[in-house]
This record gives C-alpha cells, sequence and structure tokens, in this order.
C-alpha cells in the first residue's frame, strides 16, 4: 500500500495518505496533453532537478538564461519539457513569459506546460511532506497505457496570464467541478485551469495540506485544524517566502 504512515511513527490523519494515493494515480494516467509515462517520467525529473549541477549553477547565477548546458536527467523528455520542470522546481522566481513562448518551439504547447507544471506542483508538495517527517519518498507510481484525450476547455480565454485560463462563468459541465460552484475564484485556482485535472490535483492535495478553497475565503476558519488561522498562515506565508512563490 502506497504511503503507509504506520510505521512511520507519526500520526498522520487518513485523509493524508487518501489524498496522496489519488494524486499518485492520476499521475500515472494520461492526462490531456501527456502519456502516462510522460507523466510518470515529468514527476521523475522533479526529483533530479534537486541535484541538477546546471540548476544549481544557474541558481546561483546573476540571471538564469546566461548560462547555456543540459540538465541532469534520467528521463526520455524533450528538453524542452526537462528545462521546464527544472526551472519551475529550482527557481521559479526568474522564470519569464518570453522563455515559456519559448518553450512551444520544443513541442511545449501551452496546455502540455500546464499540465506538467500540475504534477511538478502535486509531487513537491507530496515529497516536502516526506522531507518534513524525515521519511523515505515513495515510490513513483507504474504508468498506465493509453493516449492523452487533447481536450481543451471552450471556455478559456485570455484573462492577462501567461496562458489562457477558464473564468468561472466560462465553465462548462466537463469542469463545472474546479471552483466548487463559486461565482469568481482566484488567479491561484484559475492559472491552471486550461487543463481541469491540474486544478483537480490541487484541490484534493491541498485540501489535505492546507484547507478546502470555500474556507480559505473564511479567515475565521481553521477547517478543524490543531494549528489555529493565524498559525496555519504563519506556516503558509513562510514556506512560500522560502519557496519563492509569486503570491
Amino acid at each position: 500500500m502506497p504511503f503507509d504512515y504506520a510505521q512511520s511513527g507519526f500520526h498522520v490523519r487518513e485523509d493524508l495518505p487518501q489524498a496522496f494515493r489519488w494524486a499518485w494515480e492520476k499521475i500515472a494516467q494520461p492526462g490531456n496533453w501527456w502519456r502516462g509515462d510522460d507523466r510518470v517520467a515529468i514527476a521523475s525529473e522533479v526529483r533530479s532537478a534537486r541535484s541538477c549541477p546546471l540548476c544549481a549553477q544557474r541558481k546561483a547565477a546573476l540571471s538564469p538564461f546566461a548560462l547555456p548546458g543540459t540538465h541532469e536527467s534520467l528521463t526520455n523528455l524533450p528538453s524542452a519539457a526537462v528545462d521546464a520542470v527544472h526551472r519551475i522546481v529550482t527557481d521559479p522566481s526568474r522564470l519569464t513569459k518570453r522563455w515559456l513562448e519559448e518553450l512551444e518551439a520544443g513541442g511545449v504547447t501551452d496546455g502540455h506546460y500546464v499540465e506538467l507544471l500540475g504534477i511538478v506542483v502535486t509531487v513537491v508538495s507530496i515529497d516536502a511532506f516526506h522531507r518534513a517527517l524525515g521519511l523515505p519518498l515513495e515510490a513513483l507510481p507504474a504508468p498506465q497505457p493509453g493516449d492523452p484525450s487533447g481536450y481543451r476547455p471552450a471556455g478559456a480565454r485570455d484573462h492577462g496570464a501567461w496562458v489562457a485560463t477558464v473564468a468561472a462563468p466560462d465553465l462548462t459541465e466537463h469542469e463545472a467541478d474546479l471552483y466548487g460552484g463559486a461565482p469568481q475564484t482566484g488567479n491561484v485556482l484559475s492559472a491552471m485551469s486550461l487543463v481541469p485535472d491540474s486544478v483537480r490535483l490541487l484541490n484534493v492535495v491541498s485540501k489535505a495540506q492546507y484547507m478546502p478553497g470555500a474556507h480559505v475565503v473564511r479567515p475565521q476558519s481553521n477547517y478543524g485544524r490543531t494549528l489555529s488561522r493565524a498559525q496555519i498562515e504563519l506556516v503558509a506565508g513562510r514556506v512560500s517566502s522560502l519557496s519563492d512563490c509569486f503570491y
């Protein structure tokens, strides 16, 4: 059983391993633009990025774009996809729209990028939980066969972000669940709405590790957690700062 914490020495709420198992199953399946083996390879690159010599050199450089080179990679992903994963993991605050546009020349379209981003965010979050408890990282799932769906939401529009997003009024029945029925939502959710499953991954994992979106907008709610809401936000704010989070 993946994510079995019975012998970890910690009391881990059951909703956490349930969310993690669901996310692992989703990552292994074909998505909108990537096959299952590609998606697992993206997850593998998340871990490779942490020890990539080129990434370390770029992180220390005045500009990451001044250092050409090849990432340390053990997958067969296109070089543009490898670069996307490694940069998001190691130096997210210095990404640029021009860099994103150049990815497309390497075969990483806006849809490919958003799907890749959703996997990166999920694996980083779950792996960080294990590192925080001093536990070994969970083995990546076995990829499932099948072809990508090629689905692109009909309501995707240019709302000023680097990629097209879907506003709440433009959701169709295929992605009606993304924002919990709210008439509007924050950019942190709509940012990945070009690939609905990327938002679903975020929703499921963040509900377990943080709280549901409906409670986030209620400052008095801590969703029944042991920590107070003020303590939760203090930890969240510090983690965001250390992670170079845009928000």
